[in-house]
């Protein structure tokens, strides 16, 4: 059955880069943000948010959710671009209801608040509980999109949490709302067991998607790298913008030399469009 699934979901569509349409000048307004980080603009160059956004289909008005948003790359420009068209902005952070979450990601969820507290300069900003034993990310059917940016890997590395990641994205988003996914691509080598290099396989995101309910709709080229071999010695850390130069764990290695990794920028990525269906 799964091999059938795989199969019928090889014929969908491939994109190139989705065109901003002119109409919504608020989105490129929002990327073009001077208020930006200077280390998050500094990574369009890769991450070309404004293309990568309309593929996914961001309208005007809509509320949508992103998980795990890590330094707030996407943070930066969705807030004020709900806020400028009336939308919703939702991220995720530690869940503070789990008695054995760690003080360090505790620490990290407030100062996160903390960088985005200014509505008048972001816009509203909410933080959801999120881990492996928190609830519902809102209402049932209450969302237009979620977004799960270069998370995947980690989802994988917990039992049983990317499951819980993609039930939870199909019950809150409405029908026909869209699942937004940005992944470090393994293909077309095989995944490595376990995932320890942080590259996915196309198949097993779409495996994973498609158990809680999801249709694969299109997939996009927008974030491809073909500079990116993906056998890097520290994995896709290697790579910018984390730069990881010893084992993880280790103090860096001032010797090491990183000419090549910087002229291959950051990994190639999947970039997918999953629609629950109505």
């Amino acid at each position: 059955m799964l091999r059938a699934l795989l199969a019928a979901s090889a014929l969908v569509l491939t994109v190139a880069a989705a065109p901003v349409q002119a109409a919504d000048a608020q989105l490129q307004k929002a990327v073009d943000n001077p208020a930006r980080g200077a280390e998050h603009r500094a990574r369009d160059q890769w991450r070309h948010p404004a293309e990568t956004l309309a593929f996914w289909g961001l309208k005007p008005g809509q509320t949508v959710i992103e998980l795990s948003p890590g330094s707030g790359y996407w943070t930066e420009i969705l807030a004020p671009y709900a806020k400028a068209t009336g939308g919703t902005y939702v991220t995720t952070g530690a869940d503070l209801d789990n008695p054995k979450v760690s003080e360090g990601a505790k620490k990290g969820r407030a100062d996160f608040e903390a960088k985005y507290a200014d509505a008048a300069k972001w816009g509203p900003v909410k933080v959801v509980n999120f881990g492996p034993q928190s609830g519902p990310l809102g209402a049932p059917g209450s969302a237009d999109m979620v977004i799960t940016a270069r998370n995947i890997h980690n989802f994988m590395y917990q039992q049983g949490m990317l499951d819980k990641v993609m039930k939870d994205a199909f019950a809150v988003l409405k029908p026909g709302g869209v699942l937004a996914v940005e992944e470090h691509r393994a293909d077309p080598r095989p995944e490595t067991p376990g995932v320890t290099d942080g590259y996915v396989a196309v198949k097993s995101v779409v495996a994973a998607a498609e158990k809680a309910g999801f249709k694969l709709a299109a997939q996009s080229e927008v974030n491809a790298n073909p500079k990116d071999t993906k056998d890097h010695p520290f994995g896709v850390w290697t790579l910018p913008p984390v730069r990881r130069s010893a084992p993880g764990g280790q103090p860096a290695n001032p010797g090491f030399d990183r000419t090549k990794y910087e002229a291959i920028g950051e990994s190639d990525r999947m970039t997918l469009r999953f629609v629950k269906p109505s």
